[in-house]
């Protein structure tokens, strides 16, 4: 070989290996993950799905934000002053904070965000009722009055989900507040790459040059959010064993939910990392059921539904490890201290055979119950067949629909008759953080408001929403919270359907994961 050949070939080789090198330190600053349902709508307050929260915590910021244990923080705030009648609060706002597009973020995008978010959630639709007016100080400072006590303000605005009070530009929140806004324009982490996106598929986000994290550590929602990925991307794989598969592959980093046939499995590759949920972060699995239609538009049939359903068998049948799950008819969770008894005397005698009795004194006809199946959701899939076999067993006629989650979450918004494209019950998954609070969880706080799947009613629930947004000590609080869930188990807002952990798992050579009640992709780094 001539010195002109090798002097060729060398830097070829070179070129080569350079482009090695660049591409798998490109891949390096890929995070891959999936999680347990698929991205679909891109509005935090429009939907409930847990996707949209996933996405929401990376393109959007909240003005307060809740911490790994349940505390609320000044997060968009530099902090908060409250008059000595409790009846004011002045908001300051953090120095430094834009928009994905360049904007500052003012005080007129944070009140018409409050806004357009309490036209849509019930803590939102509590806090308003309070409120007297807001008030502009100046750019960075705006202020509340209240025409009575409220004593979850702070809460209020750290609400982490279901629907989440996120801030974006106030040309876009004063657009209605019940269509998902054209644009997606937030101060958070990341930003989201539209032109990239294939709904249900596929979404990508890219590091936001012009997010400033706090200087705090990093705790839950809370503190400083750093970022050591210059790419998030979420992949929807329906199949579980193909989920697992490419984790074990290193093809993606992150699963947000393990199938529990795998746990064991996992345990033993030294590459893979299964996530401990701290105790706020558990899961409630609950049937959402339509009150609309017939035959749930009766409540003796509710209660039949509610007494059909025997917690075990569906921790069983999802294949929950004994340690991992508990009975529970609590709607705050069990095993805190906000735990309550109040309504749950039905839970001494349940199962199928107790329904049969009631469903038949409640004068049931053998309307068919269209049941929405998600089969593509590693919890929702195998929960779905379980209740519904247990229905049958009831007595009641299923009509069993499955289809991806998707399709479920937007059949779910139809509230015509099931042979009208409606439906009659379907399992949804509740975490525990937002469910602490009977003004911010949806099974209570949502009541008798239009855009509430369900549409679950009780007149007297807003008395005792209101009684307890008042509450000045703990006695009455817990009072409250206790009348409150007496009258959803008397109403079956829901269903309960048992309390369980559901652990996320990572590749081991990822640091700094922040556990919580979903993924959340700060402060975490490949090393």
């Amino acid at each position: 070989m001539g010195l002109r050949q090798f002097m060729l070939s060398a830097a070829l080789s070179f070129v080569g290996a350079a482009g090695l090198s660049v591409t798998a330190h490109a891949e390096d600053r890929v995070l891959k993950v999936s999680l347990q349902t698929e991205l679909q709508i891109l509005d935090p307050i429009i939907t409930t799905i847990n996707a949209t929260r996933v996405f929401a915590y990376l393109v959007f910021d909240e003005l307060v934000a809740i911490d790994s244990e349940g505390h609320y923080k000044p997060q968009m705030l530099s902090g908060w002053d409250v008059s000595a009648d409790r009846l004011t609060y002045t908001f300051h706002l953090r120095d430094g904070l834009k928009f994905s597009d360049g904007a500052p973020v003012t005080s007129e995008d944070c009140i018409a965000s409050i806004e357009r978010w309490a036209k849509r959630d019930g803590f939102g639709a509590q806090l308003m009722d309070a409120a007297d007016r807001f008030k502009i100080i100046d750019t960075k400072t705006f202020e509340l009055s209240l025409k009575r006590p409220f004593a979850f303000v702070i809460d209020a605005l750290g609400k982490p989900g279901h629907q989440i009070p996120v801030v974006m530009p106030a040309r876009l929140a004063r657009l209605d507040a019940n269509t998902a806004v054209p644009e997606v324009i937030g101060s958070g982490p990341f930003i989201f790459l539209k032109d990239q996106w294939r709904a249900g598929a596929k979404a990508v986000f890219a590091r936001n040059p012009n997010y400033v994290p706090r200087s705090e550590p990093a705790d839950g929602l809370a503190g400083g959010k750093v970022v050591s990925f210059d790419r998030i991307e979420l992949l929807s794989i329906p199949d579980q064993s193909t989920r697992v598969a490419a984790l074990q592959k290193g093809e993606l980093d992150l699963l947000e939910v393990v199938p529990y046939d795998y746990i064991d499995m996992l345990r033993k590759d030294p590459n893979v990392t299964l996530g401990k949920q701290p105790t706020i972060a558990q899961n409630m699995i609950a049937i959402n059921v339509n009150h609309a239609q017939a035959p749930f538009d009766n409540p003796l049939i509710r209660r039949a539904l509610q007494v059909a359903v025997e917690q075990s068998d569906v921790m069983a049948g999802l294949g929950v490890p004994v340690d991992m799950y508990r009975v529970c008819y609590s709607i705050y969770m069990c095993g805190n201290s906000g735990s309550s008894d109040a309504g749950t005397e039905y839970s001494r005698e349940v199962g199928p055979k107790a329904a049969q009795k009631l469903l038949k004194e409640a004068g049931y006809k053998g309307e068919p119950v269209v049941f929405l199946h998600a089969g593509t959701s590693a919890l929702l899939n195998p929960v779905g067949s379980v209740i519904a076999d247990q229905m049958k067993q009831a007595g009641f006629n299923i009509d069993f629909r499955t289809s991806d989650y998707a399709t479920v979450a937007a059949r779910r918004l139809k509230k015509s008759p099931g042979a009208d494209g409606g439906w009659g019950v379907t399992p949804m998954v509740m975490t525990g953080i937002d469910l602490l609070n009977p003004l911010a969880q949806q099974m209570v706080s949502l009541n008798c408001m239009e855009n509430n799947p369900g549409w679950y009613c009780d007149p007297a629930l807003n008395d005792l929403l209101k009684v307890y947004s008042q509450a000045s000590t703990a006695a009455d609080s817990n009072k409250s919270r206790d009348e409150i869930q007496a009258v959803f188990h008397k109403n079956v807002n829901y269903v309960l359907a048992g309390q369980f952990a559901a652990p996320p798992a990572y590749r081991s050579d990822l640091k700094g994961m922040i556990l919580f009640s979903f993924p959340v992709f700060w402060n975490v780094r490949r090393e």
